[in-house]
């Protein structure tokens, strides 16, 4: 995927459903559930129960969705991620080596910064946008408006404090999209399994971002 497909396709879809579990079918209940609900970007963690496999089965399944894979740590666990055919890679830090095997293999590599030195270091590398991580420690929306002026050229997605009542805030403010874990998962949907609680939750917040 080149950086303009890829950048295009955050900006139809500018929200990232972030999915971490011990239980495999667990997480592929949940990813389906978003997926009716309107979100066509899925981040399965690596260190999710068989996160190859649901990768794979999600890539098959959610056809009109792009599936990818994001807690990388290390480059061996990268180039598993690459091999299983991962269509974007989140890491928690940056590491110009896994950046640029990413770019090699051409797939959108988003690495995790939160300083605008660290932000700057992993542009520069080659990043295709640059996780902002954990955006709630720094400030939140108001961190990423403040980022606009002197970095406004560096596509950010703001991950770690993000709700389903700050998401629009923070792509007003700048962010090409956000990252949503536990917010879109409400521990008591999941425990009843009502996963048409998500889909209809996910329904309205697809809805409000697109009125940007």
């Amino acid at each position: 995927m080149t950086q303009d497909n890829w950048l295009s396709t955050l900006r139809k879809n500018p929200i990232i459903a972030v999915i971490s579990t011990s239980k495999m079918e667990l997480a592929r209940q949940m990813a389906n559930a978003v997926a009716a609900g309107g979100i066509r970007i899925i981040e399965i963690t690596w260190n999710t129960d068989q996160a190859a496999k649901l990768i794979t089965l999600l890539r098959s399944e959610l056809s009109n969705c792009t599936i990818g894979t994001g807690t990388l740590l290390t480059l061996e666990e990268l180039q598993k991620a690459l091999k299983i055919g991962c269509q974007f890679v989140f890491t928690p830090h940056t590491n110009p080596v896994m950046i640029q095997t990413a770019k090699i293999a051409a797939v959108p590599i988003i690495p995790g910064a939160l300083s605008p030195t660290e932000i700057v270091t992993a542009w520069q590398a080659g990043a295709n946008c640059v996780k902002v991580y954990p955006v709630s420690a720094v400030g939140g929306a108001n961190y990423i408006k403040s980022l606009q002026r002197p970095l406004g050229e560096i596509p950010l997605i703001p991950t770690g404090g993000v709700t389903l009542e700050n998401a629009q805030e923070f792509i007003k403010v700048g962010a090409i999209a956000v990252g949503l874990s536990g917010k879109l998962f409400p521990k008591k949907l999941i425990i009843a399994q009502d996963w048409e609680g998500i889909t209809q939750q996910t329904k309205l917040l697809v809805k409000q971002l697109s009125e940007n």
